[in-house]
């Protein structure tokens, strides 16, 4: 099944349920009748690690973006949360363009929280990466001379996750998006599928090349949320997935003709959430990890990882009159909303 399927199939289930936000009980406090914004300051990794061969043969590539620090804008509202995320240029780590080449970066990512679901959609676009382990591969590179550089390398991913909370006690909205207050401490197991869809471009010796791929997986992950006194809480947690790609590309150095393949894939996550709340203000910072491999053959493997750190500040205020009439409205089109 495609990712458009998976997603329109995922949109009319939700649809067809009446489900409202959360309320407040006596182990959660909801904030879903005000409007957050929050600001996010983060250090972004985005590397793919080809390995090829094995044991004492074995050598590895890794493509990497010349971007380290990202800005991100989030705005929530009822059970919506919405963020744009986007690699400034002043940020002197962003500007050695001589040695790494010119890279880009933007994504837009949206999350629904109705009742115990939470609902994920994405859109990364990242564009420009260069070799980072050069010594390894070419042994006669120095520091200070310019990396093996890919400015037309462009990755393009659309994709989401939809997940659900076992335990009704627990709040994972105050982890993701601090939309809610976790009054106990208290954990849970949540399942969840991911899935998207991958197109990779670039251009060599005036070729152009193209691999599309598709990935879906199941996941089980743990999530605990311990409350230290009123106001911080500290939430680690952790993931595991097996799933599957299915690439399609053109074989350009055989015959020309299309290639399908398909590879088990594995995939981990985690975290580590520390937070400070209250009815008006908020900030914290956490540190993310993402990890998938698949083997490609029995010699050569690929990876994509993900690590970050990050520092967010938020504050809370009452609707204006409009937001609130506006999101009304829609209510009563969209149910789930």
């Amino acid at each position: 099944m495609s990712l458009i399927r998976v997603g329109i199939v995922v949109l009319f289930a939700l649809l067809a349920i009446k489900v409202n936000a959360q309320q407040d009980t006596a182990n959660i406090k909801s904030y879903e009748n005000q409007v957050m914004i929050r600001a996010n300051l983060d250090t972004n990794i985005e590397s793919y690690i080809v390995k090829e061969g094995e044991g004492e043969n074995e050598k590895q590539q890794i493509f990497s973006i010349n971007n380290k620090t990202k800005v991100s804008l989030s705005i929530d509202y009822r059970i919506i949360s919405a963020t744009l995320s986007f690699a400034p240029k002043f940020f002197q780590e962003n500007e050695d363009n001589d040695l790494k080449g010119n890279s880009s970066y933007t994504d837009f990512s949206v999350r629904f929280f109705p009742r115990r679901l939470i609902q994920t959609l994405y859109y990364k676009n990242v564009k420009g990466f260069y070799i980072e382990n050069m010594k390894e591969n070419f042994p006669d590179w120095k520091e200070g001379a310019p990396y093996l550089q890919f400015p037309n390398l462009r990755v393009q991913s659309f994709g989401g996750s939809t997940a659900y909370i076992l335990n009704e006690n627990f709040s994972a909205r105050s982890i993701y998006t601090q939309g809610e207050w976790q009054k106990k401490s208290s954990g849970s197991w949540v399942p969840f599928l991911d899935y998207d869809l991958t197109i990779f471009r670039d251009k060599v010796a005036e070729q152009n090349l193209k691999e599309t791929q598709y990935k879906i997986g199941a996941n089980m992950g743990y999530f605990y949320n311990w409350v230290l006194g009123k106001n911080v809480n500290i939430s680690p947690y952790l993931a595991l997935g097996l799933g599957g790609k299915f690439s399609t590309y053109r074989d350009v150095r055989g015959d020309g003709t299309i290639k399908n393949a398909q590879y088990i894939t594995l995939r981990m996550e985690g975290g580590l959430n520390i937070g400070y709340n209250t009815d008006r203000f908020l900030f914290g910072g956490r540190m993310n990890f993402s990890a998938y491999t698949y083997n490609q053959n029995r010699d050569r493997a690929v990876q994509n990882n993900s690590l970050y750190g990050l520092l967010y500040i938020g504050y809370r205020f009452a609707p204006p009159r409009v937001v609130e009439n506006t999101y009304d409205k829609i209510q009563k089109k969209i149910p789930v909303l």
